[in-house]
This record gives structure tokens, C-alpha cells and sequence, in this order.
């Protein structure tokens, strides 16, 4: 054979090789994990045609089978798989970490917890407090603080006036702003907050800064989308509903260096688009907008129910947006119709085409606030009735926000004391259920331009039929609407930013923040996946990097993480709104609202219940052990129980095994400290990962098999504390996944330090460190309550001054100031 020919043979059989060991078959699941008496099914997708009639799920600590079964529903040829099944484990309820298995495909590791939404309705609010403008305070810098010119204003001499509009959210990853999403958005958060209080968290001040004021962040949020709104109705009958047009879309830049010029005269100002119930359009293209009340109905819901929710923190503000609320309906009744946005040199805007479901919320809100006016309800029946449905359910499209909001709110508050609302709201959910009941994920969204949307509204829908009416026979569907939203998808991501840590989400969204700056934008909810279709005909569009899903491409509908495609990888700030409530809602089904415990910001439990005077005293092992006996002895001599965290090569080590057998016998915590005491990430760059997801998980399993070797069940030793007492967000979410919950020593007590020698520079002598842990025992406002205190078995020789050779005193001062002791 000549050499070229057998090069090429050589290739061939290469690239044979790589396709028949290339991944066919995947399970999708939900990453973030599911509630233990929660609907839980994955998605067994593959681009050859298997048949799977079981599967298993196994623990992610043991790997050992807990539950085989057979509950497998086939749905065959989907998108880009020849073969697809659902895999029903909704009855196993215990708590823990596992991964499934079926037909030779192993599934990511997933939780089975109650905390797993824990935080989430909180964490999508990081995007939005960095979508302000005005003053943003992700940025600590103001942007658009010269909006704006009147312009479409009846007398023409008020056009091109100045008039301060500064404030609000950025639409997108644009820095258009528009009434219609931004009203909408407050609303969201404003009745997401009043569904679920306890849900949300004060850890943010009004401006966004990272200190608490004694309101909830949501309000604080809402609050700025209300002042905003204000501005942009600052008179009976006067209202604007837009600012900017796409001559924003001047390339990628941070909002605080937008240097996009509308007007010479107006300097960076920006125009601001009166409402004016006619079609508008600076170019070729003009909207079709018919009246005002699309406008006017948002307005006054948003301006009712902040005034309803707000007047514990703001009398006088609520008092004013009351007024406001009450005008702005009655300006949309005067003149109905719909207040479209409006383009500009593109034919893109948002093609709102109904107003009844607006004025019907508005009407209803406004009832709240005064029952004994009849007449609000009598209107809000009567535009309830003119829409039964949302008309995009069921159907196969749609326009650009052609019915909008996505979610009818009105039906829902209709529905508690009207049955006709009631069923409104089923008919809707069976439209979308009969579209999507013979696909795998059981979607029946249309792939449209902000797809995502659509999916948060009709589970919004979902859950709140099922709270309402307490039928369940639509549970599946929820489940696979929330977890579509979390990887059980064809492409297996969540399509919120940064959630969760540890898994697959939008690293590379359209976003000035993340392109340019590589500021991640945690929180935000990308538009989501579009029909292959629609794809091939938008403007623009480029993919600037391998598509890492192109195996799950397919004509019907694509998705990438890409920032050049703005039709998927878009996050929007109404859509991330639009989860608040949702989010806060699965936490309040778990039943684990507002921990008493702390956490720090990476995750792991800092802090026990500070309400209770009790001292958490634990103790790592790893290498040195020295201190062991004399700590055993004086713990036993007080009769306290305390916690010890051992690493795999401590287990094994034959020196410590009676130390062990001791702990266990007397009973103590046994827990994990990772099998070789890997350092995680870096020291002075904390997001950076120094091991991969596979190298961790084989770690803590070792270390899993020497506690069992030992006599300790794995199952029972759930809490874990990180080598080096150092971790990110990733591997907390890692740990998580496994069953595990990630617990530190509580900051500022100092006791760490005990493993530190001379020769260091932050060494610090015993009495140093104790001088500290009664300093801070005697300032905190928390005192002690709750602490968790660390101290080492043993230390580098080169310390000859041992701090755990102080803890039959700190013992005997604890007890006299009348703490309790407590193990995990």
C-alpha cells in the first residue's frame, strides 16, 4: 500500500473509532435536585434506536442499587433522538445523593432533599439589582442618568424636552426599557413576595448594596421598579412607555460606557416614548398599536399591588401610587386597546396584541384595596371573560410577545371565590398538555422567540391550580415544566445563570458583562430554545465557538451557549422576574424557610441556631493526631458530645483505629474531611477549581468506604467539613448532589489558627487564640450561640504550644456561662 493511502486508512479508521465510542445516549435530569414527595421522573434520550425496560438508582456515596424498577414509559423518535423514555422514581422518597442508571447510561448525581430550592427565589435577584439603571450598584457606577427627550408628545412643543426618566432595568442585554416588561416584572416580584414572604431574605439594602435594611431584598426591588414607573407616569393621563430604540444596538459595552448618541442636542440622552394610543415607528417599520390600555392595565396593577404591599415601609409612597393606580385604569378604560413598542431601523418589537388580561388584573388589584367598590370586580369579571385563556396555549406560535404577560395572574385571583376562573385556568393547562403529551419532556411550548417565558408561566399556572384547587392530575407536567428549566431537556442545562453552581448553565450568554468582563450575570433566565425555523431567518446571528450541543441540534428546535446567538442565549430581565414567584414557592413546599442556621455565601453552614445557647465543638483529623486521647478524656470528663471529621488516610491509618472505635463508641459524630486532604480550589482565587467534578466524587466515595470499613454508615455521616476548611460554590453544589451538606467553623472565632507554627506569619500562640475566642464570645451580638468552633487533633511538631491542651478550661468557662453542647 502506498504510504498516502494507508495514512488515509489510517485516518478512517480514527475517525470509525471515535463515532462508535462517541456518547449516544444521555438521561437528562434535574440538576438542581428534587423535593422528597415531589414528582420525579428523568429522560432517557438516545440518538440510536435501544429499548430500556429498567432502570436503577443508586446512592452517589456507595454506589450501592436502592431502588430497581420498571417503571419506564417509551416515546420513541424526538428532536435530535431516535429512542426516548421516561423514568418514573416519584415514590422514593428518602433524602440523599444519588445518579440513575439504565440501559449503560449513567445520569449526573442529584439530591433528593427539601432545601434544594433553598435561596433561589434570592438568587435571581442578583440579576436584576444588575440590570439597573440609573444607578447600578453591581457596577458601583451610574449609567443613563441623562434620560431623557420627550418625543411622540400631542403638543409638539413639549417634544425633545427634557424629562428624568433615570432608573429602572435594562430590558435585556441591550439598554432598552420598556413600561410593558418592567411593570410586569414589579408586579412579579411584588406578588411573588406577597404568595410567600417567608421565602425571601434582607441581606441588601434599597441602592443594592450588600447590607441589610430591615425590608426584604424582593421589595427592595420592587421598590425600584416602582419608582421608575413614577417617573414615567408623572401625571394623570400622562404616561410614556418606552426608552431608547434599537440604534442601541451599537455593539457590546457596559451600560456605564454607553456612548450611543439619539439626538446631538440631547448628548447622551435618550428619547422616551410618550403613550399616545397610535402606531409609532421613527423609520420604515411602525408598530400596530391600537390604545393605551395594555399599558394603562399594567401600570395599575403594579402601582395597586405595591401599594397594598409597600405601606408598612413607605405610608406616603403608597398613598400616591394608590392615586396613580386608580388613574391609570381609568385611563385605560377611556381608551382601550393595545400600546405596542415601538421599532426602529429593524422590524423587531414587542407585537402585544390583547389588553383584557391587563385591565382584568388592574380591575381585581384595585378590588383588594377597596372591596366595597363592586364595580372593580363586576370589570375585572367581564375582561376576564373576553380572554378564557392565553392564547398562546395550545398553539403552535406566536408573535414577538404577542400575548402578553405569559401568565394570566387576574383567572388566579379570580378563581378563589369564582369556579369559572377556576376552570379557565384548566382549560389553558390542557391545551399546553395535549400539545406536548406525546414528547418525552411532555413540552408543549411553542419554541418562540423567549420560550423560556412561556415555560415560567404556565408552571406558574400549574402550581397555582394545584394549590388552589388541590387536584394533582396535572403534577407530571409541573414537574417536567420546572424541570426543563434545570437540565431535563434535550441539551441537559438549566437555563438560569449560575444555577446550579456545580452544574451545566449559560457560561457564555449575550451579555456585555460576561463577553467583555467575564462578570458572570447569576440569576439570569435566558430566552431558551427556538425552532430551528425561526433560527435560520433571524438578522445577526453568529456562533463564535464550536457548538458544545450540536448532538442535540435538530431541525425542530436548537439552543446554544453561545454569545453570539441572541435569539437563545439571552438572559431577560422579566423572565427572571417571572421566576420569583415559582422558585419561592417550591422552597415553602419544602418546608425549609429561612433556616435559623447561617450560611456563608459559597454555601456551607457557618453557624447553627443562634436563638439557642449551645456551642458546636468539632474536631478535624488527618495527618496528625497527637492531641486525640487527651481530647477524648476531657470531652468524656465533661460529658460532651462533639464532632469529629476524619479523613480516609486517618481511617486508615492503624495508630488511630482505637481513636476512632472511641469517638463512635462514646458517641460522638464521625463525619467525612475528603479521603486525601485535596486542596480544592486556590487560595487567592476562590472560583477556581483545582480538581474536576469526577475527581472529587471518587474522593468522597473513598472516603465513604473507610467510614463504612470502620462500622460508620456513610448514610448517618452526612455532614461533611472541606479539607483546608476551604471550597467554592462548585463544590459545595457537588457535595450537595452527593447527599452531603458542607458545614465550616464560624468566621472571626479564630481557633483554625491552632495548626500554625512559628515560622508562619500568621502564627498565632495558644494564648492569642484564646484570648480571641473569649473577645469575640464577649462582642458578638450573637455571642456564642450556635458556633461552630474548630480545633485540630493534631498539629505540625514544629507548634509545641497545642491549643487543644486549653480545652478542659474553655470547657468549664462555657458551662459557667451556661452553654449547652452540641453534635452534628
Amino acid at each position: 500500500m502506498k504510504p498516502i493511502l494507508f495514512f488515509r486508512a489510517v485516518i478512517l479508521l480514527f475517525c470509525i473509532s471515535t463515532h462508535l465510542n462517541a456518547q449516544q445516549s444521555w438521561i437528562r435530569i434535574n440538576q438542581l435536585g428534587y423535593l422528597p414527595q415531589s414528582t420525579k421522573v428523568a429522560v432517557w434520550v438516545s440518538k440510536e434506536e435501544v429499548k430500556v425496560a429498567d432502570f436503577e438508582l443508586c446512592d452517589a456515596l456507595t454506589d450501592r442499587v436502592v431502588l430497581k424498577s420498571k417503571a419506564v414509559k417509551p416515546f420513541g423518535a424526538y428532536a435530535a433522538f431516535k429512542s426516548s423514555y421516561r423514568l418514573n422514581f416519584s415514590n422514593f422518597t428518602k433524602v440523599g445523593g444519588y445518579y440513575l442508571k439504565a440501559a449503560g447510561v449513567r445520569s449526573p448525581v442529584f439530591r433528593i432533599e427539601k432545601d434544594v430550592y433553598d435561596g433561589t427565589a434570592d438568587f435571581v435577584l442578583k440579576y436584576m439589582r444588575q440590570q439597573r439603571s440609573g444607578y447600578n450598584p453591581f457596577l458601583k457606577d451610574s449609567c443613563h442618568r441623562q434620560d431623557g427627550y420627550v418625543i411622540y408628545h400631542p403638543d409638539s412643543t413639549q417634544n425633545g424636552k427634557f424629562m428624568d426618566a433615570s432608573g429602572g432595568w435594562h430590558d435585556a442585554s441591550d439598554y432598552l426599557q420598556y413600561v410593558t416588561t418592567s411593570a410586569n416584572a414589579t408586579y412579579q416580584l411584588l406578588f411573588a413576595y406577597q404568595q410567600n414572604p417567608e421565602a425571601f431574605g434582607d441581606s441588601h439594602d434599597a441602592a443594592g448594596h450588600p447590607t441589610p435594611n430591615g425590608i426584604p431584598d424582593i421589595l427592595d426591588e420592587a421598590k425600584w421598579g416602582l419608582d421608575w414607573l413614577v417617573k414615567m407616569n408623572p401625571a394623570k393621563d400622562v404616561m410614556f412607555n418606552q426608552i431608547a430604540d434599537d440604534r442601541d444596538h451599537a455593539g457590546m459595552r457596559l451600560p456605564t460606557k454607553d456612548s450611543v448618541v439619539y439626538n446631538r442636542q440631547w448628548g447622551l440622552g435618550r428619547p422616551v416614548y410618550m403613550v399616545t394610543g397610535k402606531p409609532q415607528g421613527l423609520f420604515k417599520y411602525k408598530n400596530r398599536t391600537t390604545g393605551v390600555a395594555s399599558t394603562a392595565g399594567k401600570y395599575a396593577s403594579a402601582f395597586a399591588l405595591g401599594s397594598q404591599l409597600l405601606s408598612k415601609y413607605y405610608p406616603d409612597f403608597s398613598k400616591k401610587i394608590r392615586q396613580k393606580a386608580l388613574d391609570a385604569y381609568d385611563f385605560g378604560k377611556r381608551f382601550p386597546g393595545v400600546c405596542q413598542t415601538a421599532p426602529g431601523r429593524a422590524p423587531y418589537f414587542y407585537e402585544e396584541d390583547n389588553y383584557v388580561d391587563d385591565m382584568e388584573l388592574a380591575a381585581v388589584q384595585l378590588y383588594q384595596l377597596n372591596s366595597s367598590t363592586q364595580t372593580y370586580l363586576n370589570d375585572a369579571i367581564s375582561f376576564g371573560k373576553a380572554e378564557p385563556t392565553t392564547p398562546w396555549m395550545g398553539a403552535d406560535t406566536a408573535k414577538h410577545y404577542q400575548w402578553y404577560p405569559f401568565v394570566n395572574l387576574g383567572h388566579y385571583l379570580l378563581s378563589k371565590n369564582n369556579p369559572t376562573f377556576r376552570q379557565f385556568m384548566k382549560d389553558g393547562i390542557e391545551k399546553v398538555k395535549t400539545r406536548g403529551q406525546n414528547n418525552p419532556f411532555l413540552n408543549g411550548i411553542p419554541f418562540i422567540w423567549c420560550s423560556n417565558n412561556l415555560t415560567v408561566g404556565i408552571l406558574t399556572q400549574l402550581h397555582l391550580y394545584r394549590s388552589l384547587t388541590k387536584d394533582r392530575q396535572y403534577e407530571e407536567l409541573e414537574a417536567a415544566m420546572r424541570d426543563w428549566l434545570f437540565g431535563c431537556n434535550p441539551w441537559g442545562t438549566s437555563m438560569i445563570c449560575g444555577l446550579p453552581e456545580g452544574g451545566d448553565w449559560p457560561v457564555d450568554p449575550h451579555s456585555s458583562f460576561t463577553h467583555l468582563y467575564q462578570y458572570r450575570i447569576d440569576g439570569g433566565l435566558i430566552d431558551g430554545p427556538i425552532y430551528g425555523s425561526i433560527f435560520g431567518k433571524l438578522i445577526g446571528i453568529t456562533l463564535y465557538k464550536p457548538d458544545e450541543y450540536a448532538d442535540f441540534q435538530s431541525k425542530l428546535v436548537v439552543y446554544h451557549d453561545d454569545y453570539g446567538d441572541y435569539s437563545t442565549n439571552e438572559p431577560t430581565m422579566d423572565g427572571t422576574a417571572s421566576l420569583s414567584y415559582i422558585l419561592s414557592a417550591y422552597q415553602k413546599e419544602g418546608n425549609h424557610l429561612r433556616a435559623k442556621h447561617k450560611k456563608e455565601q459559597a454555601g456551607a453552614i457557618i453557624q447553627m441556631d443562634t436563638t439557642q445557647k449551645r456551642v458546636f465543638l468539632s474536631f478535624t483529623g488527618h495527618e496528625f493526631a497527637e492531641g486525640t486521647i487527651n481530647i477524648l478524656k476531657t470531652l468524656k470528663q465533661h460529658h460532651v458530645k462533639a464532632s469529629f471529621f476524619l479523613t480516609g488516610d486517618f481511617l486508615r491509618n492503624p495508630a488511630y483505629q482505637s481513636y476512632v472505635q472511641q469517638m463512635h463508641r462514646e458517641g460522638h459524630y464521625v463525619g467525612m474531611h475528603s479521603d486525601k486532604h485535596l486542596l480544592y480550589c486556590d487560595w487567592n482565587k476562590r472560583d477556581s477549581l483545582l480538581i474536576s467534578q469526577e475527581q472529587f466524587e471518587k474522593d468522597i466515595q473513598a472516603n465513604a468506604a473507610e467510614l463504612r470499613r470502620v462500622g460508620i454508615e456513610p448514610a448517618k455521616a452526612s455532614i461533611f467539613m472541606p479539607p483546608y476548611e476551604w471550597y467554592n460554590a462548585s463544590i459545595n453544589d457537588w457535595a450537595r448532589n452527593m447527599g452531603l451538606k458542607l458545614v465550616n467553623f464560624t468566621p472571626k472565632i479564630g481557633t483554625n489558627a491552632d495548626y500554625t507554627w512559628p515560622e508562619l506569619p500568621n502564627y498565632r500562640s495558644s494564648e492569642q487564640l484564646l484570648q480571641r475566642f473569649w473577645q469575640y464570645e464577649s462582642s458578638s451580638s450573637n455571642k456564642l450561640n450556635g458556633a461552630i468552633v474548630l480545633i485540630h487533633l493534631g498539629t505540625d511538631p514544629r507548634r509545641k504550644d497545642k491549643f487543644y491542651d486549653k480545652l478542659p478550661q474553655i470547657l468549664q468557662q462555657l458551662k459557667a456561662k451556661g452553654y449547652q453542647f452540641g453534635r452534628f
